[in-house]
């Protein structure tokens, strides 16, 4: 059987095809009655609108594009919730790209968002070369979520406050007593922030000589090795502040392969507070970085821009806090 049409709703209802088109629209200049009727007349048949003949009339296409700087990293989940809540309430769909794996084909990773012609672009995490998005700018509205690189002007920017948060990491081990800290430090501005805050909580403190910064790709993996280094050093850290939420698991597992209990032996914290941290055996103190919220601030100024009103540049930083659980202690020497 063919799928119902526009006239088949339209006949069913007793009204014109231009009244159904109203009422699909979301139109307020429909009485009450006939709106119910064309409703009824939809869920009856079973009717579905053409997208695709929709988005000619309308030349839009209801979607979002959202690129992502690497779909393993657990954070983007949260964030991606935020997103898609106030996108959705506002009739908009996402639509997903790695740019991670376009970069590996060889692609532009904005491609194959921009083939399918999608009305706004959220690029998530950071990307190698910012200065790319200037193209796409001056063709669609664009918001950066999650990265403080600079951008192209028109191109707002959503994160959270990282220098802020480090601070709040930095803060609570020095309240515990530790001295010798260590940090297991990232790449790109987010990274920049977090290890830049870190040392000058330090050196505000007098402490500036006992910290130590080590540098991590950001995964797991760089996560473990940063930590057998700082381990294997002739005055260990007792305590170790990770980048990220991933690094710190693989400090976690660096610390047990060398014989270390956290937090007895060494406390650790990450940063982004992703479901990972959350879990029961795990329940790593970190720093919440609002994820959602920051999603639902990066919907907020796409929206704002298709309407027109988004203005000038902006750059709006979340709120972070320390969520302590049960990966720091007080050291047992100082």
């Amino acid at each position: 059987m063919r799928p119902p049409t526009i006239r088949d709703v339209a006949d069913r209802a007793g009204v014109s095809k231009s009244l159904v088109s109203l009422v699909l629209r979301g139109s307020d200049q429909v009485r009450p009655e006939k709106r119910e009727a064309v409703l009824r007349a939809v869920r009856e048949l079973g009717y579905r609108p053409n997208a695709a003949a929709r988005s000619l009339s309308e030349q839009r296409t209801r979607t979002v594009g959202v690129l992502l700087n690497d779909l393993r990293n657990p954070w983007f989940v949260d964030m991606l919730d935020g997103l898609n809540s106030l996108l959705h309430d506002n009739g908009l769909h996402m639509l997903l790209a790695d740019a991670r794996l376009n970069r590996r084909a060889g692609q532009d990773p904005t491609g194959p968002l921009l083939d399918l012609r999608v009305d706004g672009l959220v690029v998530v995490g950071t990307l190698p070369d910012p200065a790319a998005l200037e193209a796409v700018a001056a063709r669609m509205p664009v918001v950066v979520a999650g990265a403080r690189e600079p951008v192209p002007e028109g191109v707002d920017v959503v994160a959270g406050d990282d220098e802020r948060g480090a601070r709040l990491v930095a803060e609570h081990l020095i309240g515990l007593g530790h001295r010798r800290i260590a940090h297991i430090a990232g790449y790109g501005a987010v990274g920049e922030l977090r290890r830049r805050s870190f040392e000058a909580t330090m050196r505000e403190q007098g402490l500036a000589d006992e910290a130590v910064v080590e540098p991590s790709d950001m995964t797991e993996e760089g996560g473990y090795r940063a930590t057998v280094r700082l381990l294997n050093r002739p005055e260990r850290p007792t305590a170790v502040f990770a980048v990220n939420d991933i690094a710190a698991i693989g400090a976690l597992s660096a610390a047990e392969e060398l014989g270390l209990r956290v937090p007895r032996d060494l406390s650790v914290v990450g940063y982004d507070n992703t479901s990972i941290a959350r879990l029961r055996h795990v329940w790593l103190t970190t720093v919440d970085n609002t994820s959602h919220e920051v999603g639902r601030r990066a919907a907020r100024c796409l929206l704002d821009r298709f309407t027109g009103s988004g203005g000038a540049s902006r750059v709006q930083l979340a709120t972070p806090a320390l969520e302590i659980r049960g990966s720091t202690a007080p050291p047992l020497t100082g």
